[in-house]
């Protein structure tokens, strides 16, 4: 399974934003007191363990326990917050997100691959 990292204040999000402009990264909003973004995460978590993209980086944001980095990340990127979403970040742009139930794996693979 490939892994991912979680972005837990503004200083790593800046990073990780301008990882960007050398390795896409996608990202996932998740709210841990969410029933919907839990299964968002599964979907996310199920489409690292069966051969996802290795050109690409992975990372997470605790949207309640780190609602700064989820701020600045709609700031940033212009993109509307809802959790749980998932953003394909590339050369610091938004390339594609989706939110609530579009957050599948079905639908990552329709993206990425």
């Amino acid at each position: 399974m490939r892994t991912y990292r979680e972005i837990t204040t503004v200083e790593e999000w800046k990073q990780t934003l301008e990882s960007t402009e050398s390795r896409p990264v996608l990202l996932l909003k998740h709210s841990t007191r969410c029933p919907v973004s839990a299964s968002a995460l599964e979907e996310f978590e199920a489409y690292l363990k069966d051969k996802p993209r290795e050109d690409i980086d992975y990372a997470i944001v605790l949207v309640v326990e780190s609602r700064p980095v989820s701020n600045q990340i709609a700031e940033d990127l212009g993109v509307k917050h809802e959790s749980p979403q998932i953003i394909l970040i590339d050369k610091k742009k938004s390339y594609w997100n989706a939110s609530h139930w579009a957050v599948t794996t079905k639908h990552i693979r329709a993206v990425l691959d």
